[in-house]
C-alpha cells in the first residue's frame, strides 16, 4: 500500500467514525496530525491514531491497546482478526453502561 492509499483509507475511516458519533455522548476531536481522541462526558477517552509507518490504525483506551491493519476489505486487529467497528462499539458501549 502506498502512502497515498493508506492516507486515502484513514482519511475515509475517521469520516465514516466522526458520522457514527454525531449526535452520540461522545465527540472526536483531532488533537494533531493523524491523532483523533473520542472524548466522552465523563472525561475518559479513546485515542485512535493513524500510525503511517506500520500503515495501521492504532487505538488506546483504559481497557487496552489494539491495532489495527487493512485487509483489502476492512481494518482488522492484528491480534484478535476482530474488525475495528466492532472493537470500538464496545468500548463506546462500556463507557455508556458506565454512565447509567
Amino acid at each position: 500500500m502506498t502512502d497515498k492509499e493508506f492516507q486515502a483509507l484513514t482519511d475515509t475511516f475517521f469520516e465514516r467514525l466522526a458520522r457514527a458519533l454525531d449526535g452520540s455522548d461522545a465527540d472526536l476531536v483531532q488533537t494533531g496530525s493523524g491523532v483523533f481522541e473520542i472524548e466522552f462526558d465523563n472525561a475518559e477517552s479513546i485515542v485512535v491514531n493513524r500510525h503511517a509507518p506500520s500503515r495501521e490504525i492504532w487505538v488506546a483506551a483504559r481497557s487496552g491497546a489494539h491495532h489495527f491493519r487493512w485487509n483489502g476489505e476492512d481494518w482488522r486487529d492484528t491480534r484478535s482478526d476482530e474488525t475495528i467497528r466492532a472493537v470500538l462499539s464496545g468500548m463506546i458501549d462500556l463507557r455508556t453502561e458506565d454512565r447509567r
